[in-house]
Parts: structure tokens; sequence; C-alpha cells
């Protein structure tokens, strides 16, 4: 028999042997490792690394791919998830989701060693930090500049240590992490799949195809000059791409083959040693070989592919698709609280059966790098909105039955989820109703309530029946004379918890409000100026643009403009034929245009609110809004359709421009979490040759983007993933919107043309900026807590009238509840709070601040809290510490050690004795739980 076959065979023989002492070994632990296939140590060792890669949805949707081919869980997520446009919470459920499905059916042999994401489109810090945490022991990716490759190549630093934090201890957050030598595919001319058009190896001398020898010399020179790139003997080779492995008899008879015959030279002096392997058998060598390694600091971003040729438009692309994913997890975050809130009766009830699952497997399959990233064809981003909507059905469900039984009391629940356009039936019709805020963070909230309504006074109660300020303002309608009202007032939440607000319509003919509404006003007829008791915005007169914020706590003032500006998307061209799209951000002019140097202005003023209402075009309005007590100035713009009959697709952006002192220098968040510096036209690895001055100079933004002169700081927080840049001093900008005339070459096919409510319409998309001044000293403590306010803002819930009954006999019906006996501090934020078992329930903590970030009110400090009698819903009666995902408990997991050219620890510091009573959070620092919990039958009877 062929001698690869036998290899082959070996390397099943060893899948099943680790199978076998995995069953047999206690509390599942064993040597992994010593277990790889043996390799040569005096030669070179060609690692050959079967593998396919199946989008799960892309070019089709997730069931069309699971149809035509098999799926097999690689990197050990639900998917191989984007890393620009995913935030960090939404991308740890969907890991855990994904390694507790392996553990929970083939026990710790499934559980991966290496994360392997070979496809995303660059690769942020925070994720490497999270795989860290997880317990995985290396990071394999395929993408990465093309400049920086080259260096790595010519400096043999394709591998390093990756120190993703800078705030948690090293080796903590530490992460061996290797660039894969050809993408994630085979060296050119030895694919052997049904969707390759190389040859095959034939071996027969007397075929008239017969291509051995010049196949094998070709492969021993590729490995050689391949080596030269890396520091080991070790060198790996994947062989498969997209969709591979359909018919696998073709990979495995030419790898067989190859390995054969590749091996045979041996005899005459080759020092090449070909075998079948796994990423993680590749990486042991490399552990093995102890070397010191180099270490990375920063991310991965822009990733350029070549010349004019930036990654950077999917940072904006799809954004209505982004913001649904973004609201998706705060509901699913909901729905997971009151699930354990409200204990089994959440599951069953009055509503029916409800479950969170359909949910957190929909909102898994969202953070995949074709989903949220909006690089996916038409009709599959409009299944991915599918499975989010039908998963919203069955936690509404599970929502009603909880509220239900928290608040002993069954109502008519409503969800409202077009809010975002202005449209709530209950509440545009009905002449009493209920509105329920939740809110589900750990601090007690303060929100206003919008809802659109269908009469011009309202009386408005709270919980204990005490009366509410409220208003009514008339909005205009779009494109339309005609206004509908929105009533307003201000509402309050505890932590983990709800307040019930009655709202009962007044007997009122006319309006009461029109003295607080100028109409659009006329240029030049004095200034415009709102402002609350923090901060003040004045527009300019002539313009009605914004001209000046000002923070009247810290007496700062700065003048800053905001205005809607637009790029138009390059086609291409002889020279340089690259093309926007969705993936792909290229303007054919450095100066973008204007949307219009002045606009109309309406303003609104009462107690409740103060707005300037600006409209820059047929296609573009923005609202700037203060609510009392409010320490940002709230900036809600509304685009589109995006014009395009002019020939040119547009990418939208919102700038806004200081005089701040910046040297070049911004800075954005990294998938929600900590902070880095980006420079303009500069890499710190490598001397980069700029071909695309705005491009690439774009970065993701999940969060927040800022920009300083080491004294006043200028934040904006996003409500979405959004790309975002400083192309000069004082200036920042966001790109909100994109609609596109081309495809860009990278595989789509088809350009990012979202056709809205019908074919050829354009899409709408409405969002928010939150705009904060502050002093360097006191930014974080404003940025980091109003960025966890927005991700987890409260749930509106409304209910109807006359349909209150008891929940069971007896029991009095509840208008606030709280599922914490108190407040947890400022600093520490509840991530995750979610049922895991009949009596276990998943908790994780972070410690939101940096090092050293919010010194000014002592933030950034280890922060302690007692979880033992924490919450007013359930009784801790165990606690068992974890990794981040959950999956191996944190006293037992152990990762593979580095030597770095840093120095410091090569192994982290013992798990801390688990204190209930006093659990102690650093700086950035992520700790999660299992508790074995009983509920309280005072709030479950």
């Amino acid at each position: 028999m062929a001698a690869g076959f036998w290899a082959r065979l070996l390397l099943r023989l060893w899948f099943l042997a680790v199978a076998f002492l995995c069953a047999g070994a206690e509390d599942g632990r064993f040597d992994y490792y010593e277990l790889c296939p043996a390799t040569q140590p005096s030669m070179l060792n060609v690692h050959l690394l079967p593998h396919t890669h199946d989008d799960v949805g892309w070019l089709k949707t997730v069931d069309q791919y699971f149809y035509g081919g098999r799926f097999q869980f690689a990197n050990g997520g639900w998917v191989m998830n984007d890393e620009a446009t995913t935030y960090y919470a939404a991308s740890i459920d969907q890991m855990t989701l994904g390694l507790n499905f392996l553990k929970d059916t083939f026990g710790d042999c499934g559980r991966p060693r290496v994360a392997w994401h070979i496809d995303p489109f660059g690769h942020s810090r925070e994720q490497a930090s999270l795989f860290a945490q997880m317990g995985f022991d290396g990071y394999f990716f395929g993408r990465l500049d093309y400049q920086d490759k080259k260096r790595r190549e010519i400096q043999r630093e394709m591998e390093q240590v990756w120190r993703a934090s800078v705030n948690l201890q090293p080796p903590h957050a530490d992460l061996f992490t290797s660039v894969l030598p050809n993408g994630y595919n085979p060296p050119p001319d030895l694919c052997w799949d049904m969707l390759c058009s190389d040859y095959p190896l034939v071996d027969d001398p007397d075929s008239p195809e017969y291509n051995v020898k010049g196949l094998i010399n070709y492969f021993l020179n590729i490995s050689a000059i391949q080596a030269q790139h890396y520091r080991t003997n070790h060198i790996v080779m994947t062989m498969g791409s997209d969709f591979h492995y359909e018919n696998a008899n073709m990979w495995f008879k030419n790898l067989d083959k190859l390995i054969q015959l590749v091996n045979a030279q041996q005899s005459n002096g080759s020092s090449i040693n070909v075998l079948y392997s796994t990423p993680a058998c590749y990486l042991w060598e490399l552990n093995k070989a102890n070397l010191t390694w180099s270490v990375k600091q920063d991310d991965f971003f822009p990733y350029a592919d070549g010349p004019h040729q930036f990654w950077t438009g999917y940072f904006t692309s799809r954004p209505a698709l982004k913001r649904y994913e973004r609201l998706s997890h705060k509901f699913l975050q909901v729905c997971n609280q009151l699930e354990v809130l409200a204990g089994p009766a959440a599951s069953v009830g009055s509503y029916g059966q409800g479950s969170s699952a359909r949910l957190r497997q929909a909102m898994a399959v969202a953070q995949h790098h074709d989903a949220v990233s909006g690089t996916s064809k038409q009709h599959v981003a409009n299944d991915y909105a599918r499975q989010l909507a039908a998963g919203w059905e069955e936690c509404q469900v599970l929502v009603s039955n909880a509220l239900a039984s928290l608040g002993s009391s069954k109502k008519d629940f409503v969800f409202c989820n077009q809010l975002n356009i202005s449209v709530c039936p209950l509440s545009q019709t009905a002449n009493h109703f209920q509105a329920i805020l939740y809110n589900p963070l750990a601090w007690t909230i303060t929100w206003t309530v919008r809802l659109p309504v269908g009469a011009w006074a309202y009386n408005v109660r709270d919980p204990s029946g005490q009366s509410v300020p409220s208003e009514v303002i008339d909005i205009p309608a779009k494109g339309s004379e005609n206004s509908h009202p929105e009533l307003i007032f201000p509402a309050s939440a505890p932590p983990l918890g709800f307040s019930i607000y009655s709202v009962t319509r007044l007997s009122v003919r006319t309006p009461q409000f029109r003295d607080c509404c100028s109409p659009p006003m006329a240029q030049s007829s004095g200034p415009l100026v709102i402002q609350n008791e923090h901060l003040r915005a004045i527009f300019d007169p002539n313009t009605g643009l914004l001209q000046e914020i000002e923070n009247l706590d810290l007496g700062l003032r700065l003048p800053v403009s905001q205005s809607f500006y637009w790029y138009n998307a390059s086609t291409g061209d002889i020279t340089h034929p690259q093309a926007s799209g969705a993936y792909i951000f290229r303007p054919d002019k450095t100066k973008p245009f204007p949307l219009r140097h002045w606009v109309n202005t309406r303003l609104v003023k009462n107690a409740l609110v103060q707005e300037v209402h600006q409209n820059f075009s047929a296609w573009c309005s923005q609202v700037v809004r203060l609510y009392p007590g409010q320490r940002h100035l709230e900036l809600e713009w509304t685009v589109g359709p995006v014009p395009i009959r002019d020939g040119f697709g547009k990418e939208i952006i919102s700038r806004f421009d200081s005089q701040l002192k910046t040297n070049g220098r911004f800075y954005t968040d990294s998938n929600g979490r900590e902070i880095l510096e980006r420079r303009r036209d500069y890499r710190p690895t490598w001397d980069l040759n700029q071909t695309e001055p705005v491009a690439g100079n774009y970065y993701p933004v999940s969060s927040r983007i800022y920009i300083t002169d080491g004294q006043v700081q200028l934040t904006v927080l996003t409500d979405r993933s959004q790309g975002g840049s400083s192309l000069r001093d004082g200036s920042l900008e966001l790109m909100v919107h994109r609609r596109l005339l081309m495809d860009d070459n990278r595989g789509v096919g088809e350009a990012l043309l979202e056709p809205g409510d019908g074919p050829g319409t354009g899409l709408v998309v409405r969002g928010r900026h939150l705009v904060l001044l502050d002093t360097v000293e006191t930014a974080a403590a404003g940025h980091r807590l109003q960025a966890q306010r927005e991700a987890l803002a409260p749930q509106l819930v409304l209910a109807s009238p006359g349909q209150d009954v008891p929940y069971s006999p007896g029991s009095p019906a509840r208008t606030q509840f709280s599922g914490l006996r108190r407040e947890l501090p400022p600093p520490v934020h509840l991530l995750t709070l979610a049922l895991w078992g009949p009596s276990t329930v998943l908790l994780r903590l972070e410690h939101i601040f940096e090092r050293e970030e919010g010194r000014a009110f002592n933030l950034s400090q280890p922060v302690t809290v007692d979880l033992q009698d924490l919450f007013s819903a359930f009784t801790i009666n165990r606690l068992e510490e974890t990794t981040l995902a959950a999956d191996q408990t944190l006293s037992k997991a152990s990762r593979l050690q580095w030597r770095t050219s840093m120095g410091g620890p090569t192994s982290p510091h013992p798990a801390p004795s688990l204190d209930p009573s006093a659990v102690t959070l650093q700086p950035m620092e992520i700790r999660t739980f299992l508790a074995s919990v009983t509920w309280s039958e005072a709030w479950h009877r």
C-alpha cells in the first residue's frame, strides 16, 4: 500500500487514541499534545493541514450551505466571528455557545487548543485577549496587510507572541500567533479539490500526463523557500479552502501520493519530511523548540491585500443590519436575565413556551465574518435579519412570562419594535396604557421615555402613583407638512429590574405646546442655543450648524463644528482598477463633498428637552438634543436613500472639526473594550507606504472614537460599528452609510445596493452619536459608563389597559422590582447573567476601566464585591470559577508557556482562592462563574 495511506491511517488512529484516552482520563484530563504524530528532528517537517472553510452564510444562506455540504466545528465557536465589527460581549457569547456544544457532545476531547481565524479581514487585539482568556494555546490566521506580511517574511517574524492587553498581567492575555503562509489556501498548483483546476499527481511513467518529477521538485523548492520565512524546522501548509472536501477522495488520493513521493526522496539525500497534521500538533512542535519570541502589542487593522485595496468599507457596510445586531444583543441579555430572575416561570407560562435559545443561536450566527460585517449577498443579509426576528419572537414570550411572574400580574404585553421610525400602534391609539421600563444594568438608570402618541396631553404616574412631568412635542413627518405628536417623560428603573409607569390621555382638543417650538428659522436671526445644567451647545446663526460645545461643570469651551459630507466611490481606472465595494473603501478623491454649507433649522424647547432640528437635504437630517441631567450631546441622524442618479456610489460621513492640536493621533476602541492609539499614515511595526490617504487611515469603531490635545478630549460614542478616522488635526469622522454601484471583486459578486422599502428605493438609516467634552482626567468616567448605558439601554415594554389579572390568588401586583439587593460599584459591570442548567446560572463580572483611566474619580483601582447575598431572586449555594467561555474549570485550566523578548513570567499566577463574599476584579478583568442557586419563593409565588 502507499506510504501516504499509512500516514493517513496513523492520523486516524491518533484521533481514536485521543478519544479513547480522553474517555478514560480522570476528570477528562490528559496530555493532548503527547499524542501528536511523530516528526523528524533533523529534517524540515512540513505539516499538511487538510481543512475546509464553510461560511455560515455568504453567497448562500446558512440552510443552503448546510444542505449542500458538511459542517465541522473549527476554532470551537458557533461561527468564525468577524473581528472589526463585533462587540466583545457578543463574541464571548457565540464562543461560549460553540465551545460548550463541543464539550457537551465530545467531552474534553472536543475542546480546541488553538484559535483558527483564517478568513476575517483584519484582526483585533481584544479578540486575541478573549481567546487567551478562553484558554487557547495559539492563534492562526491568514489575512494581514500585504506590506506587513512582506516585512515579516524577510525578518522571519511570521510567528510571535501577541500581548493582547496592556492592563492584564502577562501572560494572562498573551497568545502565540502564527500567520499562515498562503492565507488559508493551498500553495499554487497544489489544489486538488473538485472546485480546483490544478493537475492531479500522475505517477504512472507510461502516461503522457506523467508529472511526478516536476511536481515533487516544485514542492521541495517551495517548502525550502517557505522555511526561510519561519524560525523552526517546522512549517505548515493549508491543504483546502472555501467549501472544499465535498469530495474528499480527490484531495486525499493526491495528498497520499504527495507524502509518499516526497518522503521517498529522503533516500536520495532530501531533508524534507511531510506528514498529515493538525494546527495544534504544529503548535506543539513550535512550543517544544523553546525559542524566545518577539512580542506584538498593537493590532492588525486596517487590512490591505494590495496597493489602493484597503478593506475598510465593511466597517460600515449594511448599517441597518449592524444596528439590528446590536439591538438584538441587548434584547438577548434582557431575555437571559429575566429567564434567571423569574426562574422556571419564564419558560412556560400564560403566554406560551418562551426560550432564549433561538435568539442566542441567531445572534451567534450574526457574528460571522460575512454577517455583521455586511459582506454577504443581499438575500443572505435578509436571512440573517429573519433569523434574528424569529429569535426575538420566542424571547418576547419569555419576557412576557417573566414580567407577569415578577410583577404578580398578567397583562397584555406589547413590544413596539418600530420605535426607531416612531411607530407604536398601542401608544398611538390607546386612552390608557402602561410603560414597563426594564433595566439590564447593575446600576440604577434614568432614561427619557419617548413614544409616538395620538393626542396632545397625557398624565403620567410613576410606580408609586405620583405624577411625573411629561410633554408632548410635534415632530414633522418626512416629506409631508403634517406632524405627529411624541410623548416624553423622565423615568428610572432599579438595577436589574423594572418600573411600571401609567399613562392616561387627557381630554385636550388642541395642542398646548405650540409656543415651545419655533418654525424653520431664517438665517441671521440670532444665535441658537440649547443647554441643561451640564452642557451648552451653540449653533452658528448663519449656517445653522453646530459651532461650540461647553462643559459647564468643568468650564470647558471648545469651538467645534459638525456636518455631513460624502465621498464619491471610486469605480476604478486603468492605472488602479480597484472600486469601492462591500469590503473595500476607495474614494475617488481625498476631499469629501459637503452635503450643504447651511441648513434649515427648527428649535424645540420645553422643560424636558431642548432640540435643534437640522435639515441638510431631502435625504439627510439630524436632531441635536439635550435632556435634563444629560452629560452628553445627542445627535440623532437620518440618512437615505442616498442618491445615485449621477452615476456615482456614495459613502456618507459625519465629521467634527475643532482646533485641537492632536499631532496626527486619534483613539478608537477594540471591540468595545480597551483603547488603541492610532496615528495618521503610520503603522507601529513597519514603515508604511501609504497609497490611500483616506481609506488607509480608517479603523473600526465598535463603540467610541476620540481626539485629544493632552488636556481636552472630544469623544463620540456610536450605537453600532462604523468606520472612523481623523484625517487632519482636530478633526474626526465616522462613516454612517454607503450605497455603491460596483462590486469590489472580492467574492460577493454584487454591488452594495440595499433596496430599503422596495427595489430601487434605497435604504434609509437612523442612528445616534453621543458627544462628550471633558478633560483627559475625567473623560473615561464619562465615556466608559455611558457606553454601557448605550449598549444595554433600558428595554421598553407596553401593556394595554384592562387586562390586569393577578398572577396567583392573593398576590398583590408589583409596580417595581429589582433583581439586586444593592447596586454594583460603578467600575463593575454585570456582563452575563444566564441560565446554564435547571439550578445553575452563568455569571460574569467585568471591570470596565483600564489601569490609568478614571483616576479623577478613583475608578481604575481593583474593586471587591460580595456575591453571597447580592441577588434578590435567588441564593447562591456554590460558586465555581471557569475560563471565559465557561468550558473549563479555572483551577484545572492550563496553557502552553512561551518565552518572549520582553521577559516577564511565562506561566500565569495560580487561580485565586474563591470567596463569594469577596470577589476582586482588577482593571479590565472579566471573571466567569457557574453558580448553583436556589430561587427565592418570595418572588415566584
